[in-house]
């Protein structure tokens, strides 16, 4: 007999797990000001986004340092949908010395 699976020992399914992510933006020339405003923007709207945990722009050796955590990927999906983050993915372009990168943090227990 197998043991039991999470969604087994959850009716609602299985237990959500929390995404924390690290995105890292580095600004053109010139336009770390708007970009710092930009960031600015999308952290405020963003940390009212369901699932939304933690939403924090800081700014390290001329970079901008996001650090996002999310409830369940489910979370993260939709707010990826979210109008304001199209818009910034879409007009942010200019603002960037080159795409932004992001990695998938895991806390270290």
């Amino acid at each position: 007999m197998n043991p039991p699976s999470p969604a087994d020992r959850n009716p609602a399914g299985p237990v959500a797990q929390e995404v924390w992510l690290m995105p890292v933006f580095i600004p053109s020339p010139d336009r770390a000001a708007e970009l710092r405003t930009a960031l600015h923007e999308l952290q405020q709207t963003s940390r009212k986004d369901p699932g939304c945990i933690e939403y924090s722009v800081y700014e390290a050796d001329g970079r901008f340092v996001l650090i996002e955590g999310w409830d369940s990927r489910a979370d993260l999906e939709s707010h990826n949908e979210q109008a304001h983050v199209q818009e910034f993915v879409g007009s942010s372009a200019y603002l960037l010395a080159e795409p932004f990168t992001v990695a998938r943090i895991i806390p270290v227990s």
